[in-house]
């Protein structure tokens, strides 16, 4: 099984797929689109850890910017009914620590706000992570391999990190602000995926 990928980002796609060439080899990996506006432009290096899905017909590479991020994804993965999109559309709006501290509250409000995440699927996550809450805190404070990624903050909000994930995707800064602008409005609990999307709409 595929661990990590250490190499020079080749692609990145709107969709959350990018492309990690390994001493000539492209890895295709699936990040969260939050990781997304955060991942170096190609063809600059990268670190992901990555979780290795298997079925029987395809082998897919799922990317994450800490050990962490990974920890709570498969952790999500064990819970009943959610499979790797769900589980990626969850990390792609909450990190590993944001993910402990929605938990902890059992706010499945927060978790309801999430794209395909349904009222009784919210319920599910916040009962099932309950117990499980110990994992992400040891997770969150293990040491990680320093990554080559770029050491700046994350944006404070979702229009925000929608913006960087356009300027991270080729459009100037003035160029993200406005057509973000444009679908983002006030509402910071809609889906960043749908805000990226949008937005790309109004640049194309």
């Amino acid at each position: 099984m595929i661990g990590r990928l250490l190499g020079n980002v080749i692609d990145r796609g709107i969709d959350g797929c990018c492309v990690i060439d390994v001493s000539g080899v492209g890895y295709e990996a699936w990040v969260p689109l939050r990781s997304m506006g955060r991942l170096p432009a190609p063809p600059e290096p990268a670190l992901l850890f990555v979780h290795t899905h298997v079925r029987e017909d395809s082998l897919t590479l799922y990317g994450f910017e800490t050990a962490a991020d990974r920890v709570a994804f498969r952790l999500l993965l064990g819970i009943t009914g959610v499979g790797p999109k769900l589980a990626m559309a969850i990390m792609s709006e909450l990190s590993s620590s944001e993910l402990r501290a929605v938990v902890a509250h059992q706010d499945k409000r927060r978790f309801a706000a999430i794209s395909g995440v349904g009222k009784k699927t919210a319920e599910r996550l916040a009962l099932e992570l309950r117990d499980k809450v110990d994992l992400l805190g040891s997770a969150s404070s293990a040491g990680t391999i320093a990554a080559p990624l770029p050491p700046a903050a994350p944006p404070s909000t979702r229009a925000g990190e929608a913006v960087s994930a356009l300027v991270n995707l080729g459009f100037s800064r003035g160029e993200a602000e406005m057509a973000v602008a444009k679908v983002a409005g006030k509402d910071e609990s809609r889906p960043l995926e749908l805000i990226v999307r949008q937005a790309l709409g109004t640049l194309s």
